[in-house]
């Protein structure tokens, strides 16, 4: 087996679009078809089912993901050990997009002066998928709010706290009320960013003084398309509140004054125990360190 055209399989078993996959290893889509086929006839499998415009990994295709992610790491490993510019390679990490667009940037910045022949590709997270993404090698490092630990396998580092905020239009009814209780929400709509709310247990919790959890009225894909909604007088929402501070600030958003709050939710950065740490790898995380919950 080809290390190019393994390379192709994990960039497309993380992507799952062969397009996205062509821009990341600037190779057009016939070469990276041409890479997936080369694969799946010297194994004689089915790396992939296409399905109209979707693509999904196979039995197959998850076993040989984990071989050709080890595979990979050994030729870093091998690169670096004797190379002089052993901190050159990259770097795949996934997080929420609030931390993508308010925290992210300060960071690379940093690791770009620091190692700027490191690449670093993000991909979005979504809070389910973490712990199997870092098994399956999709991803070197994920980060997550309000993480739990449960499995022994993902490590975890606590790098701080953002706070909660809820928020609404300037002319919602709540906007104008001294204190907003569960009671209070329950009667109006509720917005989430589904690739965003892993500390929607926060919030559920608050509600739970009530009777019942109410389910969101709109959940989206995405942070800016909750805010968006909330601006149009579509619900409330709560979102970290380095995602709002501007939006308040200019009297786009109203703050709404929860009771018992304020809330809080961790940071955390994950990887896999058995993950080997690149030194590109680990400056970065020595970089996320000191950099990501910096004011």
């Amino acid at each position: 087996m080809e290390l190019r055209d393994l390379r192709t399989f994990v960039t497309l078993a993380s992507l799952l679009n062969f397009n996205q996959t062509g821009k990341v290893l600037n190779a057009a889509q016939s070469t990276v078809s041409m890479r997936i086929k080369a694969l799946e006839d010297e194994l004689d499998v089915r790396l992939f089912e296409r399905l109209g415009r979707k693509v999904v990994l196979t039995e197959s295709g998850l076993k040989l993901l984990q071989y050709a992610k080890k595979m990979l790491e050994i030729e870093e490993e091998a690169r670096a050990s004797v190379s002089d510019n052993a901190a050159s390679g990259n770097v795949t990490i996934k997080v929420p997009e609030s931390l993508e667009c308010h925290r992210m940037p300060g960071v690379l910045l940093a690791f770009r002066r620091k190692i700027p022949t490191c690449r670093v590709r993000i991909l979005p997270c979504i809070a389910g998928n973490v712990a199997e993404d870092l098994r399956r090698g999709v991803t070197d490092l994920a980060f997550v709010f309000a993480y739990e630990p449960s499995a022994r396998d993902i490590n975890a580092a606590f790098l701080g706290t953002d706070e909660l905020v809820a928020v609404a239009a300037p002319e919602h009814p709540l906007a104008g009320m001294k204190m907003v209780g569960p009671a209070d929400i329950l009667k109006h709509s509720l917005l989430l960013a589904a690739s965003d709310c892993s500390y929607r247990r926060t919030f559920e919790i608050f509600l739970s003084e009530t009777a019942n959890l109410p389910q969101p009225s709109v959940e989206c894909d995405c942070v800016a398309a909750a805010i968006s909604m909330v601006r149009a007088g579509l619900g409330l929402t709560i979102l970290p509140e380095m995602a709002v501070r501007d939006q308040i600030a200019a009297g786009a958003l109203h703050r709404l004054p929860l009771i018992g709050g304020p809330f809080e939710t961790g940071v955390f950065m994950l990887w896999h125990k058995d993950k080997w740490l690149s030194p590109c790898l680990r400056d970065f995380m020595a970089v996320c360190r000191e950099h990501l919950m910096r004011e």
